[in-house]
């Protein structure tokens, strides 16, 4: 079944995903794409009032929110054509290694675009850690296609 832009309601809730944050991957992350200490040393993190110990980078929460996203959405038979950017970003609270990440997002608008094949619609992502605390929220506009018209 394919999810068109016409399916999606304002207001409507879709909540998914499962990701175990492990050491390796925060380390292999923080080291390519943001190798700050407290991403990187165990010693470092433990000194940083912030994080305590070893925590992942807001980058690598976000991307691995994403692959939470694309992933529900080609499960559930949603197709995204892109997004024209993210309004919103925040990190929350530390991702460590050992959390296992979930997702919800929210519908906050829809609206057909100046090209009648697609949409934008406006989702609220939040995501959660094991221990349901909301570690970061994104709002973000993507676009969807609209439902195929038949041709006279």
């Amino acid at each position: 079944m394919t999810i068109y832009l016409e399916d999606i309601e304002v207001g409507q809730t879709f909540s998914f995903g499962s990701y175990p944050v492990t050491r390796e991957e925060v380390l292999e992350f923080a080291s390519r794409y943001d190798p700050q200490a407290f991403h990187l040393d165990d010693e470092a993190a433990a000194d940083n009032p912030i994080f305590g110990r070893l925590a992942a980078s807001g980058w690598h929460t976000a991307a691995m929110v994403m692959r939470l996203t694309v992933d529900y959405w080609q499960e559930i038979g949603l197709t995204t054509l892109g997004a024209s950017g993210v309004d919103e970003l925040r990190w929350l609270k530390p991702v460590y290694p050992g959390d296992e990440l979930r997702a919800e997002a929210e519908v906050l608008a829809r609206r057909v675009s100046s090209r009648a094949d697609r949409g934008v619609v406006t989702f609220r992502t939040t995501a959660f850690n094991n221990h349901d605390e909301p570690v970061m929220t994104q709002v973000a506009n993507v676009f969807i296609p609209a439902r195929p018209t038949e041709s006279a």
